[in-house]
């Protein structure tokens, strides 16, 4: 319990550090964005800081795993500098007791990323989505000027109003139009009143007008149809959108059922980001250990180097799954195993085992 809680307490005061420098640097990247967005007008302040909380949420699922790596890269290394390992050895203690003072660790730190991972990161992709939709629905509300024409919603829909009324969210005394070529019919919308498209997630666009009359004219000019209604829903392709969505928002134990390749690689991600935590922060043992006189560099540039070429091959193997190029196995599971060899082969090389 002595090692442990020594060689724990050596690795998280530089994890706490690193991980709250990480986070200030990726708050302030996504402040600058939001805020920006915020000034120009499309998001109100509250929005802005919602959606930073959010992406920050989402992004721990990388800055866990990265912190803890070099943390105990960090922590192992001083350890050898100051002959500290020397004498653990001396006193007995193995190399495998290390790894497993760090797996302990490890393993409480997989359990927050794979936490944040399967339920936190979803979660916080639904109401970013929501939270979005919203504000550029507003902003849009704004940014049409009555009198102007405007493509609705990113659709082959002209759309015009004669007065918007921002308090309520309506537009007044609206015209729409839309044109099927391949059925040489135009389709006329006059209505009193409109709201403005939003973004349901996991659901097409979609607007709503109000007391008016729905046109279908005909091209040949054979027969032309006329609605009368109070109320009418018109929806809107938006299926970049809807794809976007279902993949990163969508619950874990939904994608666990599809057998879509996208689905499959967003759903091994996720379930795996414990094991890519617990791995990282072994494979960082063996990288860390120095002779008295070793540059720090040099060790530190090879464990960034193998950091970069670890996450490099999950996010090929990602993208090969999503290709149909490999199937659900082996998977994000291959590149799993190959960090296992390397973490076997680090430890049992004979320059590793020299004290």
């Amino acid at each position: 319990m002595i090692i442990d809680r020594h060689l724990s307490w050596e690795i998280v005061r530089p994890f706490c550090t690193g991980l709250g420098l990480l986070i200030l640097i990726f708050i302030g990247f996504s402040a600058a964005r939001q805020l920006s967005f915020a000034a120009q007008g499309q998001l109100d302040m509250s929005t802005a800081f919602q959606l930073i909380a959010l992406n920050t949420l989402i992004t721990l699922e990388i800055l866990l795993p990265s912190a803890f790596f070099f943390s105990v890269l960090a922590a192992i290394g001083r350890l050898y500098r100051d002959s500290e390992m020397t004498a653990y050895y001396a006193a007995g203690v193995s190399r495998a007791r290390i790894l497993e003072a760090v797996l302990k660790l490890g393993l409480v730190i997989a359990l927050i990323t794979g936490f944040i991972s399967v339920l936190g990161r979803p979660w916080a992709y639904r109401t970013s989505y929501a939270l979005e939709a919203a504000a550029e629905a507003k902003f849009d509300l704004k940014k049409m000027a009555a009198g102007q024409f405007v493509n609705l919603g990113g659709s082959d829909y002209t759309f015009i109003a004669k007065d918007i009324d921002l308090a309520r969210g309506l537009h007044k005394h609206v015209f729409l139009q839309k044109k099927h070529p391949k059925a040489q019919r135009t389709e006329i919308i006059v209505a009193e009143s409109a709201s403005l498209p939003t973004l349901n997630p996991g659901q097409a666009m979609q607007a709503q007008f109000y007391n008016g009359y729905n046109y279908l004219l005909d091209g040949h000019r054979r027969r032309d149809m006329a609605l009368k209604f109070k109320e009418l829903v018109v929806r809107l392709p938006n299926e970049e959108a809807r794809e976007r969505y279902r993949r990163k928002a969508e619950t874990t134990l939904n994608l666990s059922a599809s057998s879509e390749p996208r689905d499959i690689a967003e759903y091994q991600w996720r379930i795996t980001t414990p094991l890519a935590t617990v791995l990282l922060g072994l494979i960082a043992v063996p990288l860390a250990r120095s002779a008295a006189r070793e540059s720090r560099m040099r060790n530190f540039f090879i464990a960034l180097l193998v950091y970069i070429a670890l996450f490099s091959m999950i996010s090929i193997t990602r993208t090969w799954i999503e290709q149909e190029r490999i199937g659900a196995l082996p998977g994000l599971w291959s590149v799993y195993t190959i960090q296992a060899v390397v973490l076997a082969l680090l430890v049992t090389q004979p320059r590793l085992k020299r004290r």
